[in-house]
């Protein structure tokens, strides 16, 4: 019993940077990107009928939160999730479920 058989596991090299790589990064960057769109756009549809008293939109997009890295089976890619700002003071907040 004093025999492990557990077996170190490398982790993949973060700097590769040949060309296939990069392609595969930024086709997933792309894609996580598209599908935070679609749930933004969906989440705004939900609030389109919320107004202010002068008729602006009481949730709008906002920017973006600062860009961060998120792990994937190609590596880390780096994403940006956009911001909603609720400016009837009712706490609307866009968190995607794809990057929590």
């Amino acid at each position: 019993m004093t025999d492990s058989t557990l077996q170190a596991v490398t982790q993949p090299d973060n700097d590769i940077t040949d060309p296939l790589h990069e392609l595969l990064r930024q086709g997933a960057r792309d894609l996580i990107a598209k599908a935070v769109e679609a749930e933004l756009t969906t989440f705004l549809e939900q609030y389109a009928d919320k107004t202010l008293e002068d008729g602006r939109r009481a949730v709008v997009r906002n920017g973006h939160l600062p860009e961060r890295t998120i792990q994937t089976g190609i590596g880390d890619v780096s994403v940006q999730v956009p911001k909603v700002r609720d400016r009837s003071g009712h706490g609307a907040c866009f968190n995607s479920s794809l990057l929590r």
